[in-house]
């Protein structure tokens, strides 16, 4: 497209990027001007940057977004951007942004040195029934979610309509029977880049948006072409300086879900530290405040410690830390296509490499804090339906891992085949509780009573009755925009574990008690 003299047509908003490339910062102000604009709305973007003129062109193209004009007079250009494709229509004022997330509790200054006896919580019993984390969300609340990352919502319209729904899924897992609840990820457009739109210093952006910030376009561009998500609908985190955490994570999911969860422990989950440090450390970016994932990963065990210092100070009955991609070191390499949920788009090194970083990092949030309230969820993908998209392989490989690291409870998905034989988690130390993965949230039908007592019942043979909690294999709505299951199936599926749970200990735990009589 040619220069012209002027634009016919005024913009709603306009932003002066100044000598900014836009690897270098200017796509970031980009997103946060056009985002709050409506469908067809015109951002004007003045630069003095020569490479604008060539890069602003493919951002264009690879957001669906349309650059309708541009003039230079001299140093200086001016490109009108029309957020999607550009209608003829009048000019309307573009909304006033919404503000950043407002501080919802007061912050721990700093981390003790050693850490403080924190809140008691109510014990988990053995053979709880309880959810992995996420739910479907209503259509509502989903449109919700994209306007406030959008700055369309404020805070108050947010966090109201949020509110809602964690009732509405608070409610479904209370008549399901659960015995721990949780807040469905209400608030989290998916399980890990949520935490990415409240650290300081990091801004959540669509991965399409990255294309013009790398070094090798056109790779990573087939990159994304290979993931396993669309790459237009997923808005990744960028770190632009470093990490700071003045607002909390999870502490006000926690604190409004205590409000009505009917006097039953919560679980609050968290990305664990080596999955946000691998979906965060994109060495590809021409422009990093890291000079290594080494480094960035000292400030997300910082972070995520500091958060769960203070979840456990207002009384979470469990932490749990999600790190599916352990699944992704130990079985990945073979595959040709990508996945986005195991940090496709970070820098990996061999397995051996990867299992000592990640338990490093996970040592570092969990040191010296009640191992009874920490967990670890491990699973293998939960972006489809389609049961041979997502990884397969047992916990062979990760036995060692899963034996040190100093959480009590494993969460473990082992209701698909995929996950392989559950005998292989024989050998785990007899203080970890085991959370058993009997349920699969990708199959549309609800596996049948006989299915469940034997999963259950070969648990408890593995285990013992004392040790084995039962949950889904994995939330039921990962991703926001891409449920594995409708809120009605979560909800009968979650009913069929208590129900067979109830037929194998119709009295509740008891110890000593003979289960394989009720079986």
């Amino acid at each position: 497209m040619d220069a012209i003299t002027e634009h016919e047509r005024a913009p709603d908003a306009v932003l002066d990027g100044g000598h900014l490339d836009c690897g270098g910062g200017l796509l970031l102000l980009i997103r946060r001007a056009i985002d709050p604009l409506p469908a067809g709305g015109l951002l004007e973007i003045r630069s003095t940057e020569p490479s604008v003129e060539v890069e602003l062109p493919a951002w264009s193209r690879m957001t669906g977004n349309e650059l309708v004009s541009w003039t230079r007079s001299g140093e200086q250009r001016s490109y009108l951007v029309s957020k999607g494709a550009s209608p003829n229509r009048a000019v309307e004022p573009a909304p006033a942004p919404a503000q950043r997330p407002t501080q919802r509790a007061a912050m721990p200054m700093s981390i003790p040195s050693s850490p403080p006896s924190p809140v008691p919580a109510s014990a988990i019993r053995p053979l709880s029934v309880m959810g992995i984390g996420s739910w479907p969300r209503p259509s509502w609340m989903i449109r919700a979610i994209h306007d406030h990352l959008e700055r369309r919502l404020t805070d108050r319209e947010f966090d109201e309509a949020a509110n809602d729904a964690v009732r509405l899924s608070a409610q479904a897992q209370i008549r399901a029977g659960v015995d721990i609840l949780t807040d469905g990820e209400q608030r989290r457009d998916n399980y890990v880049s949520f935490v990415g739109g409240l650290l300081e210093n990091c801004q959540l952006i669509p991965l399409t948006d990255l294309a013009a910030m790398v070094d090798e376009s056109e790779d990573f561009e087939r990159e994304l072409a290979a993931l396993d998500v669309p790459a237009s609908s997923v808005r990744h985190p960028v770190v632009y300086g470093r990490l700071e955490r003045s607002a909390p994570l999870a502490v006000h999911e926690l604190q409004f879900a205590q409000q009505i969860a009917d006097d039953r422990p919560i679980k609050v989950a968290l990305p664990g530290p080596y999955l946000l440090t691998r979906t965060m450390w994109l060495d590809c970016l021409r422009e990093n405040p890291y000079t290594s994932r080494e480094e960035l990963s000292r400030d997300v065990v910082r972070v995520l410690r500091e958060e769960v210092l203070h979840l456990l100070d207002v009384g979470t009955a469990i932490v749990q830390f999600d790190e599916p991609v352990l699944t992704e070191v130990v079985h990945g390499a073979s595959r040709a296509r990508r996945s986005f949920m195991c940090g496709a788009l970070s820098e990996r090194h061999d397995t051996a490499t990867e299992l000592g970083f990640a338990r490093e990092l996970l040592d570092g949030v969990m040191r010296g804090l009640p191992q009874e309230r920490l967990a670890l969820h491990v699973c293998r993908g939960n972006w489809t339906m389609d049961e041979s998209a997502a990884l397969s392989g047992d916990y062979s490989p990760l036995v060692d891992l899963l034996s040190g690291v100093q959480a009590g409870t494993l969460f473990l998905e082992l209701g698909t085949e995929r996950a392989g034989e559950i005998d292989v988690l024989a050998s785990l130390p007899g203080d970890k509780r085991i959370g058993v993965g009997v349920v699969n949230p990708k199959l549309p039908s609800v596996e049948a009573p006989e299915v469940l007592n034997a999963r259950i019942g070969r648990a408890i043979d593995v285990f013992g009755a004392e040790r084995v909690l039962l949950t889904p294999d994995c939330g039921f709505a990962t991703f926001a925009d891409n449920p594995v299951s409708s809120a009605a199936i979560a909800e009968t599926k979650l009913r069929a574990i208590v129900e067979a749970r109830d037929r194998i200990a119709p009295d509740g735990f008891r110890a000593g008690s003979d289960f394989r009589a009720a079986r």
